[in-house]
């Protein structure tokens, strides 16, 4: 009933930009966290980005002063602003929203890379 979409990935060259968004089918104010996961090729999932209930956001040491994570309340949506990247960015993101008691949904994932 709760589906995530994922918009905005692409092919970008090392220093551009891309934004990232997640709109889900039901008021995103219910979700105890909205968080954005990459999977590299041939790694393993790793958490990006998160924006909890309360306003704050957290970033992976990788990303840090590179990406920003936001919501907008009056869509449904949460964005990754992701600038200057770097080709180790290179992979599928996905959105991800978290309720309180443990119930998560996940997005099909859009594609991200970053050619030097």
């Amino acid at each position: 009933q709760v589906q995530l979409v994922e918009s905005g990935g692409g092919s970008v060259q090392t220093g551009g930009s891309l934004r990232l968004s997640c709109v889900a089918s039901v008021n995103i104010f219910r979700f105890n966290s909205m968080n954005w996961y990459r999977q590299a090729p041939g790694k393993e999932y790793e958490l990006v980005a998160t924006f909890t209930s309360r306003g704050t956001t957290n970033y992976a040491d990788s990303v840090k002063g590179r990406f920003t994570i936001s919501r907008d309340n009056t869509k449904e949506m949460v964005n990754l602003q992701m600038n200057n990247l770097k080709p180790e960015d290179t992979g599928v993101y996905y959105c991800n929203a978290a309720e309180h008691w443990g119930t998560e949904y996940w997005g099909q994932g859009t594609q991200v890379t970053v050619s030097s």
